[in-house]
């Protein structure tokens, strides 16, 4: 499905912008999707429109459209693409990350739990 543009004075609901939801579904899911939806936004800008309406018209802080901006000025569409960003470190260690999977494969009763059921 194809985004279209909108311009100044186009009917959005504002309670959807501030969700980031376009007609009750998310407006990005994919990589790909993420990726127009950075594309969109910059063009926007690059037509005309302040980050400050674009952020608001997205539902993402002025900080980010900028953000997207100088990601795309400085290098171009491929800068759009996501990014590797790499989490936490592991606080376990690998010996007892499969002791902790294989019980919680077992009932809590075979570990003298008093609960049928892990209940988070």
């Amino acid at each position: 499905m194809k985004a279209k543009l909108l311009r100044r004075g186009s009917s959005v609901n504002p309670s959807r912008q501030a969700e980031g939801k376009w007609g009750g579904q998310e407006l990005v899911r994919s990589e790909e999707a993420r990726y127009d939806h950075r594309l969109q936004g910059v063009l926007m800008v690059s037509a005309g429109e302040s980050c400050t309406y674009v952020a608001d018209l997205f539902g993402h802080s002025r900080r980010t459209v900028r953000y997207w901006v100088r990601r795309f000025e400085n290098g171009g569409f491929s800068a759009l693409q996501a990014v590797e960003q790499p989490g936490r470190t592991m606080a376990l260690k690998k010996q007892i990350r499969r002791k902790l999977a294989r019980d919680l494969r077992r009932s809590p009763r075979d570990l003298h739990h008093s609960q049928t059921l892990w209940d988070g």
